[in-house]
């Protein structure tokens, strides 16, 4: 439904968006010379696409806690948290110190050491469905692995995924699928049997891929009903289920899965079990794993120099054994929750066609066009929150309830001056 309010405010929005950039431009003058400078040696001056928007990105000079400052002096509340990466915050000396003391005894090494092992097991107990598992650089690498075993292990190409779906930075279903690798990919409709349908029809179904929260789709949760459907369906094909844990696995102690009660055949890891490094993991079953072992008849390898970095592998020790506390977790959960919950509610009361979804620390602001979050956006910024550019929310233990409730309160306040 379309209101006369939004038809007025809409005729409007350029040239509020034109004035939020002339604003954001003056008062980032160092900003704007370096993207110029980037520019000339990146496309698009930048090699993380996902961190540009209009007019151009500030740049980070320090980051301490939940907060960033700016090399133009500008201070914000980290709200973004690297997309989901930055849980821990900016700042845990256990994980900077852990890193030092490895990187001490040699890095580079080219060989196998006993870190690897040590978190290989922290992993293993942390969740319940991974017997064994093989670490990777990135989720993307993750997911690339584990979908390449599975089809393997099946004898069957097909790979089910999902619209809107993210898996990595070549597995997208949402946009950029341009570079998608040349998997057969069969895509159903999220959170819906008739999806489910599409999936199931092809005979030669190998994998399904999916997140129980979709994270860069836009935080939408799926409901326990499709999940559980979505389980039953793969256990019942012979179809391996990989659970997408790259950024859900925040949710619970023991990940989407406990949430759900899922038992995947596979699932990928990534982002904030790194500790902030870059990291990934994939691992599942041992009759699936056991394709990469030779002793077993495996036929499978897996290259990547810096799998078993010595600070990926020192950082996710330290975050497995002295960060993730169930306490903390829980409550950084509860406060998102919290957060969804007074952010829609403030857009409800208003006559703004702004909503938020998510669940637990992850969230995301949707609008009926996109112009409404671009000035959200950089109203946000001028507040000194930094959200995603495309709403996207995710909290970090150093993120307050004094955080959360001045984020609200800016929003409150930015739509209040929309609609007057």
């Amino acid at each position: 439904m379309t209101s006369t309010f939004e038809h007025a405010a809409t005729s409007h929005l350029a040239e509020a968006i034109s004035a939020a950039h002339a604003t954001y431009r003056s008062a980032r003058p160092r900003s704007a010379e370096l993207d110029t400078q980037a520019r000339v040696v990146m496309p698009g001056g930048n090699t993380r696409s996902v961190l540009d928007f209009a007019p151009f990105p500030f740049r980070v000079a320090s980051a301490d806690g939940s907060r960033l400052t700016d090399i133009d002096g500008h201070t914000y509340v980290d709200f973004c948290g690297n997309y989901t990466a930055g849980l821990l915050g900016h700042s845990s000396t256990t994980i900077r110190d852990a890193v030092v003391e490895a990187l001490g005894s040699g890095f580079a090494i080219g060989a196998t050491h006993e870190r690897e092992i040590t978190l290989a097991t922290l992993v293993c107990q942390r969740f319940a469905s991974i017997d064994q598992v093989r670490f990777t650089n990135s989720g993307t690498e993750a997911n690339l692995m584990a979908i390449g075993t599975a089809l393997h292990h099946t004898g069957r190409s097909g790979v089910g995924v999902f619209d809107h779906a993210y898996h990595g930075g070549v597995l997208s279903f949402g946009h950029g699928e341009q570079l998608n690798v040349p998997h057969r990919f069969v895509v159903g409709q999220f959170n819906t049997f008739e999806g489910l349908d599409t999936l199931f029809t092809d005979d030669d179904l190998g994998c399904v891929v999916v997140e129980a929260v979709q994270g860069s789709g836009g935080c939408r949760p799926a409901s326990e009903s499709f999940m559980t459907e979505l389980q039953r369906r793969c256990d019942e094909t012979g179809t391996v289920l990989i659970l997408d844990e790259v950024m859900t696995s925040r949710l619970s102690p023991g990940g989407a899965q406990q949430l759900y009660d899922l038992s995947p055949g596979m699932t990928t890891l990534g982002k904030y079990l790194g500790g902030g490094m870059s990291f990934g993991a994939f691992g599942g079953r041992a009759d699936i794993m056991a394709n990469f072992d030779a002793a077993q008849g495996g036929e499978l390898t897996q290259a990547g120099t810096f799998n078993n970095n010595v600070a990926s592998m020192a950082a996710g020790i330290a975050t497995l054994t002295h960060e993730l506390d169930d306490k903390v977790l829980a409550e950084v959960n509860d406060r998102g929750d919290a957060l969804r919950v007074a952010l829609d509610q403030t857009f409800a009361a208003t006559d703004l066609p702004l909503s938020v979804t998510g669940r637990g620390s992850m969230l995301c602001v949707h609008a009926e066009h996109d112009q409404w979050l671009e000035l959200y956006f950089h109203a946000m910024l001028e507040a000194g929150n930094y959200v995603a550019r495309r709403g996207f929310i995710a909290l970090s233990f150093s993120i307050t309830d004094a955080d959360t409730t001045k984020l609200v309160d800016d929003t409150r306040s930015w739509a209040a001056s929309v609609i007057q």
